[in-house]
């Protein structure tokens, strides 16, 4: 009977064994087959057009061709595209962060008449496209008179709130004990102590996952930056950039391929950086 039940316990120890070697195996696969285009281009932006056509799936350069690197920072301009990058990006994320916290907490603590409904509006105005939302923006900045400018690029990303945001916080703020709010007021602390000094320290996960997300947005995207800088190129972003590149340099796919892997690198660091404050806030926002 005993050597029965080891033999039983033996067999299913194997199993799920074998089992998770296959689930390691494929997900490998996967991940190989996911990574691999990136792998690509940071391979192509090291060799020479000839070799890039010559073996196209060889990712090891006969010689490694660090010029490529030079020539799109310097010849390309990208070194103005990078700088117009971070600071449109920056103040981007600043504003958003601070504008859908404020709004997060205001939906997720209080009660008001009319929540329901705002809450509603502002859901509904996720399934609304972007590209409806254009030409009303491009009038709006026109108007103001920051066509061509970088703080008219970046009330224009502000402007297209990600509402996701505004619902994180919100489900975040409202898992707060109310307790803790109240222990606050009666040690004397006034609304905007109890925000900056107990509300936003406790919200670090979903910050860490706003600033991720928001960033990688505000630094990929192209059409409004191409739209209201189209008169200027010395206030391009790097994914204008990229697109004006092939124009302006006849097919120089390793030029194209160090560009693009300039404009990668800085979104690869921040995720790495954030990425445990990313996973955090991600499930505590599933979770509310």
């Amino acid at each position: 009977m005993r050597l029965d039940l080891n033999r039983t316990n033996t067999l299913a120890r194997r199993r799920r064994c074998l089992i998770g070697v296959i689930k390691y195996a494929v997900l490998t696969a996967v991940a190989l087959i996911w990574v691999y285009p990136f792998v690509w281009m940071v391979s192509a932006s090291l060799k020479t057009n000839n070799e890039i056509f010559a073996d196209k799936l060889s990712l090891i350069p006969q010689a490694v061709q660090w010029d490529n690197y030079v020539r799109a920072w310097k010849n390309a301009n990208f070194s103005q595209y990078f700088v117009n990058t971070i600071h449109i990006t920056f103040f981007t994320v600043v504003i958003v962060l601070i504008v859908t916290m404020m709004m997060g907490y205001a939906l997720g603590r209080f009660r008001f008449p009319g929540k329901r409904a705002v809450m509603g509006v502002i859901a509904a105005s996720m399934f609304i496209p972007m590209g409806f939302n254009l030409i009303p923006v491009f009038r709006l900045i026109k108007n103001m008179g920051l066509m061509n400018s970088r703080w008219g690029v970046i009330l224009a990303q502000v402007g297209s709130l990600n509402v996701v945001f505004v619902m994180m916080f919100a489900s975040s703020f409202a898992q707060i004990p109310r307790e803790l709010h109240e222990a606050a007021l009666i040690d004397g602390c006034g609304f905007l102590r109890i925000f900056l000094q107990i509300m936003v320290p406790l919200s670090k996960p979903i910050i860490g996952s706003v600033v991720i997300m928001q960033t990688i947005w505000s630094w990929s995207e192209f059409l409004l930056p191409l739209v209201l800088t189209l008169n200027s190129a010395s206030l391009r972003t790097l994914a204008v950039g990229l697109y004006s590149l092939k124009g302006e340099i006849m097919l120089d796919w390793t030029g194209l391929a160090a560009g693009a892997a300039i404009a990668l690198l800085p979104i690869i660091v921040v995720f790495v950086f954030l990425q445990k404050y990313f996973v955090d806030g991600i499930s505590g926002a599933v979770k509310g």
